[in-house]
């Protein structure tokens, strides 16, 4: 399963991207726009999530949209989730230590070109 230097080796290949910290937690940007970023759960998440809130680390992520999220969600619930925090924003949020290292690397892609610029996206990834 994968760990945070799968998360950084997976983020800081893709172009333009740099790692940093926010409020003490790693995150990944491409040209300043975060995309992936550690995200501890606060007190009122594990409030919310009740038994089913991890104990192990969280990445978060940004998704095309909130349909990709749910997607995400439905089909892996023990890896994919939310809180209330996110409702309304394209962002997912993983059990680190239960997403694969192929996720992974497909979640970060996926994150990147959501939130780099277009022509950046054009000139990196192959056209769909």
């Amino acid at each position: 399963m994968a760990n945070w230097d799968d998360v950084a080796r997976s983020c800081l290949a893709l172009p333009a991207t740099t790692e940093g910290t926010s409020r003490g937690w790693r995150q990944w940007q491409v040209r300043t726009r975060a995309f992936v970023w550690e995200r501890p759960l606060g007190t009122k998440d594990v409030a919310e999530l009740g038994d089913a809130a991890p104990t192990g680390p969280v990445v978060a992520a940004y998704v095309p949209d909130e349909g990709a999220k749910r997607a995400l969600i439905a089909d892996e619930p023990d890896v994919y989730f939310t809180t209330s925090h996110f409702d309304g924003y394209p962002i997912v949020l993983c059990r680190l230590d239960r997403l694969d290292r192929q996720s992974l690397t497909e979640l970060s892609a996926e994150a990147w070109a959501c939130r780099a610029p277009r022509r950046l996206v054009a000139e990196h990834l192959p056209p769909a």
